[in-house]
């Protein structure tokens, strides 16, 4: 089992979850985090420390997609290890719905 992110990280991109791994896994996009399943070694914390509840176990229904996603950018997304302020705007975006298709950008973030 591993843990994903899910498209309620898109243009919230609270990075909480970053702070209490002890693996390092995340991997930061332009608007979304991302774990690398390979690296991620399940302990789950990042899960409880997600305010928008994007962090899922890979054992959910439906999430095969999301898991693909999670790997591909976490091969080129630079990694990210430390906490950062979310964007101003965060609160705006945390409950809409069809973030993907509005609002996903394949580009890299800043990395720590």
């Amino acid at each position: 089992m591993t843990y994903i992110v899910n498209e309620k990280c898109i243009k919230c991109k609270y990075t909480d979850c970053v702070e209490v791994c002890p693996v390092d896994c995340f991997y930061e996009g332009e608007n979304m985090l991302v774990i690398h399943p390979d690296e991620c070694i399940d302990c789950g914390v990042c899960e409880a420390e997600c305010p928008v509840e994007a962090i899922k176990p890979d054992t959910e229904p439906n999430i095969e997609q999301w898991l693909e996603l999670n790997r591909k950018f976490a091969e080129t997304w630079p990694n990210i290890t430390t906490k950062k302020p979310s964007p101003a705007d965060a609160d705006t975006y945390k409950d809409e719905s069809g973030k993907f298709e509005k609002y996903f950008s394949q580009n890299p973030g800043e990395g720590d």
